[in-house]
């Protein structure tokens, strides 16, 4: 069963306090638990991560159209698809809390899963549809308006889409060009890899980007190119 401290630091955090204990559980509870505890009569989040992805999808869909009025429907897409990604659940999971009460069998304990950003997205997925079941989209959106939608505002996840993009679009301006990011060297060993991608523009070689990893070389690739072609 979820702590009481947890559910204790849910109502004063976020004025969150589930009726139904049950859901609440279910969405912190991994399947390895639920079938090490079958005594217990636990579920598992699974179900709940399939609805809470379509409820965010919506809440987040709604929160764009209602307060971004002048963006097209393509950049809203983009900014959609920026902000319900692993990354960003996972970040909101450890936010809020999540992360030490979940409930993990022996096995996926002993092995890390509770450091893995794929188990906290769907963590956070799971307690939102949890959330949606017990208490209705009201609830769910009183939630991520203080946890996800002033980071929306802030620009936060805009701009982890904007290089790329806004390159696209000046690009693509007067007709479709052939954009190709190419990987042409990666260094050094475990985390402290360094990417070097090419970016090619019907081609031609245009610029080159550095990151940790591909995407993040990919995006300095686009910086760069807006910068040589003195886009604002």
């Amino acid at each position: 069963m979820v702590a009481a401290e947890f559910t204790s630091h849910l109502r004063a955090k976020y004025g969150v306090e589930f009726k139904d204990l049950a859901l609440l559980d279910a969405a912190f509870t991994h399947a390895s638990y639920a079938n090490e505890n079958r005594n217990l009569g636990y579920g598992n989040y699974e179900r709940l991560e399939f609805l809470g992805d379509a409820v965010m999808e919506l809440a987040v869909s709604d929160y764009l159209f209602e307060h971004f009025k002048n963006l097209p429907e393509g950049r809203l897409t983009r900014m959609r698809a920026a902000i319900v990604k692993s990354s960003s659940f996972c970040n909101l999971a450890l936010e809020a809390g999540f992360q030490p009460y979940i409930q993990l069998g022996v096995g996926e304990e002993r092995t890390g899963s509770r450091q893995r950003a794929s188990l906290l997205e769907d963590v956070f997925e799971a307690f939102n549809g949890a959330l949606y079941l017990d208490q209705g989209m009201p609830a769910v959106v009183a939630f991520l308006e203080q946890i996800l939608f002033p980071k929306i505002d802030a620009g936060q996840y805009s701009y982890d889409m904007d290089f790329k993009t806004r390159l696209q679009e000046y690009l693509q301006q007067n007709g479709e060009r052939k954009i190709n990011y190419q990987v042409q060297n990666v260094t050094g060993n475990g985390h402290d890899k360094v990417f070097e991608v090419e970016l090619q523009v019907d081609g031609q070689a245009i610029v080159t980007g550095r990151g940790t990893n591909k995407k993040n070389a990919e995006k300095d690739a686009a910086k760069n190119a807006l910068v040589m072609y003195h886009v604002e």
